[in-house]
């Protein structure tokens, strides 16, 4: 909710390299949701703070599009540097601002929005431009790949600084400027990543980022006239939004949305290695996270082992306040999103399912009024549920015993969503049929999340619309443009 102003801490934009309020001075509560209190404000930015950011951005183009190669590798390097030199400092920034355990943001999050930067500083070092030599014609085309102007993007929760950079940096590499706006819900590691920047000496105006709601700061950003392409990450209903907003308007669109990924399990498979990996792949993060394996098929003649090990792998994971070194499990990231997430568990019978483990909210001792669920297990006998047809988002993964590659194969197809599946046997050619027959645009096979940031990424169906990572992500942050050249 928009609330009053207060002493406790206050999050600002970070527009034209200075941290400003908002113009209108409107602020949002923010949460801390291991505690479920109010630990600070954010700005709820208007069209005029956008309109600010744009101007900064328009006025620091000209210089920033010009700059070397190596000048930008040069600055996305120490921005790099710098996230990992505040390693500790954002670790507990995302934890308390997310409710993810301070384990998982220290070894994956944050390191890997380090690694975002460092990545893209090198990469467009090695970006190439093609050439055609037209034979017999007398003529040769070559390709420009040029940096667009402005750009939007808007990342959502469940991984704040790692997917926030994940688009910033490739955006800055192509010689971009930017208009970012980080989720309202975990707005604290973009705020503490200006300072970073300036630190770095990436010039003013060239990274904007601006808080506020998605209807208002949100609504701005892929409205206005001056910003040419958006890359946005978050839920599919908001991703078919902002395609009907910015289409019209001819914009370039990079829509990383929803998934229900099917884990599919063989009895071929390495046992020991896949019950591990399948226990990560349904609860990291709480089950925030859009790659998670929350449709988990098994074959009919491994079923009951699976189930029984399962539930006691399940049973063993431990539920309590994210800066806990033996938790598990945290706080889910809003009040909210616990009450969504409980809704989908409450329907569990009329559904036609049955609660194997889990699905009751945690009091942690300390944390009394923090938003924990138990991980959730839950058995199906019909894809067609709303269990395995909806994107829950949280610790809820389904399971449902299967005959053969072919039964699997429509299960796992049955769904408007496509973005990933993992695999789990040693059958050759079993992978490989089955890796072009999966609706899926990222197949991991013995293994889940496993990313090479030169890969695309990216999904299929209401899974979104186009591909980041690697080259991709500097395609779409820049335009083509032919130039062809006549000679005698």
């Amino acid at each position: 909710m928009v609330g009053e102003k207060t002493s406790s801490m206050k999050i600002q934009n970070y527009i034209d390299g200075k941290f400003l309020n908002p113009i209108a001075d409107q602020w949002i509560d923010n949460y801390n949701p291991s505690k479920g209190e109010v630990y600070g404000q954010i700005p709820n930015s208007t069209k005029e703070d956008i309109e600010l950011a744009v101007t900064a951005a328009k006025k620091a183009f000209p210089v920033w599009s010009n700059t070397t190669l190596n000048e930008r590798s040069e600055i996305l390097s120490k921005i790099a540097k710098g996230i990992f030199d505040k390693l500790p400092e954002l670790a507990k920034a995302e934890s308390k601002d997310n409710g993810k355990p301070l384990s998982l943001a220290t070894k994956i999050d944050i390191p890997r929005a380090s690694s975002n930067f460092q990545f893209f500083a090198d990469a467009i070092t090695q970006f190439p431009s093609e050439a055609h030599e037209s034979i017999g014609l007398n003529a040769i085309n070559f390709t420009l790949r040029q940096p667009i102007g402005i750009v939007g993007c808007i990342s959502p929760w469940n991984l704040p600084l790692y997917l926030f950079t994940w688009k910033i940096a490739p955006a800055l590499a192509a010689g971009n400027c930017v208009v970012a706006k980080p989720s309202e819900v975990t707005p604290m590691t973009a705020f503490l990543l200006g300072e970073i920047c300036n630190k770095a000496g990436l010039p003013s105006g060239v990274l904007n980022i601006v808080h506020g709601l998605g209807q208002t700061t949100g609504q701005a950003i892929i409205e206005h006239a001056n910003i040419k392409a958006i890359s946005f990450t978050g839920g599919t209903a908001t991703g078919a939004h902002i395609a009907k907003t910015a289409a019209p308007m001819f914009k370039k669109l990079s829509l990383e949305l929803g998934g229900k990924n099917p884990n599919i399990i063989f009895a071929d498979c390495d046992y020991e290695k896949m019950l591990s990996t399948t226990l990560r792949s349904s609860f990291a993060n709480q089950g925030q996270i859009c790659l998670c394996g929350s449709r988990i098929f098994v074959e009919e003649n491994i079923y009951e082992r699976f189930k029984k090990d399962f539930i006691r792998k399940v049973s063993q994971l431990t539920i309590g306040n994210p800066f806990d070194e033996d938790s598990d499990i945290g706080a889910l990231v809003s009040k909210n999103h616990l009450e969504k997430v409980k809704s989908y568990i409450d329907i569990v019978e009329e559904e036609g399912g049955k609660v194997l483990y889990g699905g009751e909210k945690v009091i942690v001792s300390g944390s009394e009024n923090g938003y924990y669920l138990q991980p959730t297990i839950i058995e199906v006998s019909n894809n067609d549920c709303k269990l395995n047809q909806e994107e829950i988002f949280g610790p809820v993964v389904t399971i449902m015993p299967f005959k053969n590659e072919e039964e699997v194969l429509k299960l796992a197809n049955n769904v408007k969503y496509g973005l990933s599946a993992t695999l789990w046997t040693n059958n050759l050619n079993r992978t490989m049929k089955m890796s072009k027959q999966l609706q899926v645009g990222i197949v991991w096979v013995n293994t889940w999340l496993m990313r090479d940031l030169r890969t695309p990424f990216g999904g299929v169906k209401a899974s979104g619309v186009g591909r980041e990572g690697g080259f991709e992500a500097l395609r779409f942050f820049t335009e083509p443009k032919n130039v062809c050249i006549s000679y005698d």
